[in-house]
C-alpha cells in the first residue's frame, strides 16, 4: 500500500516537472517572438481570423457574442480574481486551514507580481492591427488575464479537488479550471487586445507557476494543513 502511494507521488511529481519545464521552454520561445520588431504571421493570421474579412474593426459573430466575450474576459480581470481569491482565503481561515490559505495567497499574489515584472521586462506594445474592444492600460506580453486566470483557477482547483468525493469529480474540477483559463485567453484575442503569442505565453507561465506552487506546498505545509488527503 505504501509502495503504491509512493509510486503515485513520484508519478505526480514527474508530471509536474514536465508541466513546469514545458511551460518555461514555451515562454522563452514566445518571448523571442514578442521581441521581434514585426509580428509573426501566425499572430496576425489568428488575430484577423476573429474579424470580418477586410473589416479589422468588425469582430465576427453577432452582437451578443461580442458581449459574451467581454463577460468571459472579466473572469480573468484583477477585480474578479482578487474577489474570488479573497473569498477563498477567508473561508479557509474560518475553517482553520491556515496552510491552504497561505498556499492560495502565495500562489496568486506571486503570480501577480511575476506577471507585472514580465510585462516590464518584455515591454511589447498592444496589437494595432485591429481595433480594441476592451480597455487596456498595460503592456501586451504576456497576457496578464490568461496567466492570472490559469494560476487562480488551477490553485483553487487544487484546494477544491481535495474535498470533493470521487475521481470523476476531481477531474471535473480541473476540467472547469483549465477550460475557464482557456476561454479567458481566447477572449483576449477575440477582443483584439492581445496577440495570440501573448496569450500562449500567459498560459505557459501560469500553468508552470501554479504547478510549481503546488509542488512547493507539498513539502512546506505541515501535516494536517496540506492540500492533499488531509483535507478530505
Amino acid at each position: 500500500m505504501h509502495q503504491k502511494l509512493w509510486n503515485s507521488i513520484q508519478l505526480s511529481l514527474l508530471a509536474a516537472g514536465v508541466v513546469i519545464a514545458g511551460g518555461l521552454w514555451a515562454f522563452v520561445e514566445l518571448a523571442e517572438v514578442a521581441r521581434d520588431a514585426a509580428p509573426r504571421s501566425f499572430d496576425t493570421d489568428i488575430l484577423l481570423a476573429f474579424r470580418v474579412a477586410g473589416e479589422p474593426n468588425n469582430p465576427i459573430g453577432p452582437g451578443w457574442f461580442e458581449e459574451a466575450m467581454r463577460d468571459i474576459t472579466a473572469l480573468g480581470s484583477a477585480a474578479v480574481l482578487i474577489y474570488i481569491t479573497a473569498v477563498a482565503i477567508i473561508y479557509l481561515c474560518l475553517i482553520r486551514r491556515w496552510g491552504p490559505a497561505l498556499f492560495v495567497f502565495a500562489s496568486v499574489a506571486g503570480a501577480q507580481v511575476l506577471s507585472s515584472l514580465l510585462k516590464l521586462g518584455i515591454d511589447r506594445p498592444r496589437p494595432d492591427l485591429v481595433s480594441h474592444l476592451a480597455q487596456v492600460q498595460t503592456m501586451s506580453f504576456p497576457s496578464g488575464h490568461a496567466m492570472l486566470a490559469a494560476v487562480t483557477y488551477l490553485t483553487l482547483g487544487v484546494v477544491l479537488a481535495r474535498v470533493v468525493p470521487g475521481r470523476a469529480t476531481t477531474v471535473f474540477v480541473f476540467f472547469v479550471a483549465i477550460l475557464t483559463a482557456l476561454l479567458v485567453g481566447i477572449s483576449r484575442v477575440y477582443l483584439g487586445v492581445h496577440w495570440p503569442s501573448d496569450v500562449l505565453a500567459g498560459w505557459s507561465a501560469g500553468f508552470a507557476w501554479a504547478t510549481l506552487c503546488w509542488v512547493v506546498s507539498r513539502y512546506l505545509l505541515r501535516p494536517g494543513e496540506g492540500t492533499e488527503d488531509d483535507m478530505r
